[in-house]
């Protein structure tokens, strides 16, 4: 097995020039974050490693390779021929999740009862991994069907390491080769993956218009810089324009056709083609019942939602553990729908996902879910318990949950699933955050986004792209990851 090279070894000199140039840089190209109580003239940079942190290359590969898989799996649940298979396993499950999971089904409800106009969805998806360090396979951790994040910042961040390489920053020229940091372009990717909304809208809708994409955003939004820079390559790359609204600011800036549903955002008339949600992924997100008819009213219109609540539903713990079974995600994966499933490790489609799969257990009264019990009795040390929940800071670890599991009735056991917890390698790289840098062993996370246009009525996928990558990283003694909520950074991939 080939070994990666060592980080670079820097004199306190080297690495305070190295600190300075990275500041510079992450400022003038907009790698950059609002800290908290932000005013809106005063960014800092986002946290970053100061070294790109290794990840073996084939492993790199498949998880590219599988992306498009995924992105089928996930149009197609979300699709109508799966309506009633998805929706009868969220009813459940909101049973136990009354105040998001079940308040997200009634907003479907009712906006199927009104009238869903527009067939078209469009996904920008990222599939998260972590390197199995025993056999370099990765394991999946979570699939994102809404507000996946961090496509803007992972570009500008390989762009930093590469930047830095180049001028001798690492200690010797050229420290890296150019083939061994290999920059996301997610930026782009991702705006194309906007861009093949509003496409397929004017195709069918509006051949004449010209039409905007509409962000959905969460108040006081830290992370906008990352989102910026989506809008700007939209704007740049295929003169697309886009406007930003709050959930709460969508009836007086917006309205709707009675007649043909189209939607327009009110300060320049323009036509709505993609309505995109960087915010409705978390309970915060809906301070009142105005947030929740809002998700409703904008369902109903005829512009292509990123997500559909359909999709958003599909994203839920409780699908990703479902999905393990290959009978279950053979239903999903047209090429293998009509075969049989065993667990042979034939070399197919559904073994090729079913690889980056761990054991995930439901913990509900089932028998699976009666084993997973047991299992945390045994050694709860290798599980995190996971909520439906987005956004980091949600889950439980190791010796923490059965005393968590106490304070809870028996019948809200059914709203979390159980994870067998990856072990991933560990790196002596070194963080930064504002100016101070920590020197700790950290672990690294592996996103692949990847973009989808599908027809929910006739179940064609009209796009299927894999968009770049992000790697975040985060110290070993942390159990959450999330660069927003404080618990990791953002960092780029050194190929051995």
């Amino acid at each position: 097995m080939v070994s990666p090279k060592p980080f670079p070894s820097l004199s306190s000199k080297q690495q305070d020039d190295l600190v300075y140039n990275l500041h510079h840089w992450s400022l003038g190209n907009g790698l950059v974050m609002f800290p908290p109580n932000f005013k809106s003239y005063q960014p800092v940079n986002a946290p970053v490693t100061l070294f790109p942190t290794p990840f073996p290359k084939n492993s790199f590969n498949d998880a590219l390779r599988v992306q498009p898989l995924f992105n089928e799996i996930y149009s197609n649940i979300s699709s109508l021929k799966n309506e009633e298979w998805l929706l009868n396993i969220i009813s459940e499950l909101s049973n136990f999740d009354r105040d998001f999971t079940g308040r997200l089904l009634d907003c479907y409800l009712k906006a199927k009862s009104i009238g869903i106009t527009q067939p078209l969805s469009l996904g920008l998806f990222r599939s998260d991994y972590m390197l199995n360090s025993s056999d370099n396979q990765i394991k999946q951790i979570e699939f994102n069907t809404v507000s996946v994040s961090f496509c803007g910042l992972s570009s500008k961040v390989g762009e930093l390491h590469s930047y830095l390489n180049k001028i001798d920053a690492y200690g010797s020229p050229d420290y890296y080769t150019e083939d061994e940091l290999p920059i996301s372009d997610s930026i782009n990717e991702i705006s194309n993956g906007l861009a093949d909304g509003n496409y397929y809208y004017n195709k069918f809708e509006t051949p004449e218009a010209e039409t905007v994409v509409l962000f959905i955003i969460q108040e006081k939004e830290r992370n906008a810089f990352d989102q910026r820079h989506l809008e700007y390559s939209l704007l740049k790359n295929h003169n697309v324009k886009s406007y930003r609204l709050q959930m709460d600011q969508i009836p007086a800036l917006t309205k709707t056709d009675p007649i043909t549903k189209k939607i327009y955002y009110l300060p320049t008339n323009k036509e709505i083609s993609v309505i995109y949600y960087r915010a409705g992924y978390a309970p915060s997100d809906f301070k009142s019942d105005l947030e929740w008819n809002v998700r409703t009213d904008l369902e109903v219109t005829k512009a292509i939602k990123c997500p559909t609540l359909l999709t958003q539903l599909s994203g839920c713990k409780k699908i990703q553990q479902v999905l393990t079974e290959k009978i279950v995600l053979s239903k999903f994966l047209n090429s293998n729908e009509k075969k049989e499933y065993n667990n042979d490790d034939n070399d197919d489609d559904v073994n090729r996902v079913s690889k980056t799969f761990v054991n995930i257990y439901p913990m509900d009264e089932s028998s699976n879910g009666l084993i997973a019990r047991k299992l945390i009795e045994k050694n709860p040390n290798n599980f995190v318990l996971k909520p439906q929940r987005e956004g980091g800071g949600n889950n439980i670890y190791k010796e923490n949950i059965p005393g968590f599991l106490s304070t809870l009735k028996a019948e809200e056991f059914g709203s979390y699933i159980l994870m067998e917890l990856i072990n991933p390698p560990t790196y002596e790289n070194k963080i930064i955050r504002k100016d101070e840098i920590y020197s700790e062993s950290i672990v690294s996370e592996l996103g692949v986004f990847g973009t989808a246009v599908w027809n929910s009525e006739t179940d064609e996928i009209l796009t299927n792209k894999v968009a770049g990558y992000l790697l975040r990283s985060k110290f070993s003694t942390s159990d959450e990851g999330g660069v927003a909520a404080g618990f990791g950074c953002i960092d780029s991939i050194y190929l051995y």
